[in-house]
């Protein structure tokens, strides 16, 4: 529930924010104060708070504490994402991590399993994989291409835009297009999508829930996970994002034989190049 508050809080009005930023600073004193002091606490209205709840998708004021408590209660620690310039070593080190972990977890339950199978199965039948993102993305997409060419399956990536348009437009049926992309606003990845449907290649996007690329794809795998913008601290989606993609190759070689092979002898070929293990 804290991460949904941090999630959808720039997307709150200006007294619902100092609502989300109290219950944020003091999330125990929230779950046991009533409507009427968490408003005084906000400096807003009651019926602020109760529009507040409503937004975080809750029924209420009742139904929003009694989420927030069983989060809590959950064990889910809340991390504070700001990184302090004054941080010592440990706390900057604890911080990044946490949040990784937290991110991690939040993307693994609200993961379709469905979605992954489906994907699975596509990529399985699939005469040609592409793999397109910007960004980050971009490296996740990479390293998507290096987990899949080993596989021995036609897999293609490119980072340029125009390369990625040509390929797309020179896809056919059963081309399988995999976009990445956190924000899944990005107009030339969505441009990008439309290209390769109207050539009739399959398209999949990780990407966030509701945005105009899980809209558009024929098989979106949606990954909630709030990227956090502060400048210290690193891009937990792509995490997230590289996590997806272990899943993928691994599904892919669990229902594949000729990938396990294929597999088994790019292992063996690296033998040679490596020392024994003293």
């Amino acid at each position: 529930m804290l991460e949904r508050i941090l999630q959808f809080r720039d997307s709150l009005s200006k007294s619902e924010q100092k609502v989300a930023d109290a219950i944020l600073a003091a999330p125990q004193t929230a779950i046991h104060s009533s409507i009427a002091t968490l408003a005084k606490i906000a400096n807003v209205s009651e019926p602020t708070v109760n529009r507040f709840c409503r937004s975080l998708k809750t029924k209420g004021f009742p139904d929003f504490k009694l989420a927030l408590a069983q989060s809590l209660a959950n064990g889910t620690p809340y991390v504070n994402r700001n990184v302090d310039e004054n941080d010592s070593t440990d706390a900057f080190t604890d911080k990044i991590f946490e949040s990784a972990i937290t991110s991690l977890n939040m993307a693994r339950n609200s993961l379709d399993i469905s979605a992954i199978n489906n994907t699975v199965n596509l990529l399985i039948t699939a005469k040609k994989i592409s793999f397109f993102g910007y960004g980050a993305s971009s490296a996740v997409a990479h390293d998507a291409m290096n987990k899949f060419f080993r596989f021995n399956v036609p897999v293609i990536y490119f980072n340029d835009i125009v390369m990625q348009r040509m390929s797309c437009m020179n896809s056919n049926q059963g081309d399988v297009v995999v976009l990445i992309s956190h924000s899944g606003r990005t107009k030339s990845m969505v441009e990008l999508a439309e290209i390769a449907q109207s050539n009739g290649a399959t398209v999949i996007a990780i990407t966030s829930p509701g945005t105009p690329l899980a809209k558009i794809a024929m098989l979106p795998i949606l990954l909630d996970v709030p990227e956090d913008t502060d400048i210290y601290m690193p891009m937990v989606s792509r995490l997230a994002q590289l996590t997806v993609i272990d899943v993928l190759a691994t599904g892919f070689t669990l229902r594949n034989q000729s990938a396990r092979d294929s597999l088994k002898r790019v292992k063996n070929a690296l033998k040679e190049s490596r020392f024994d293990k003293g």
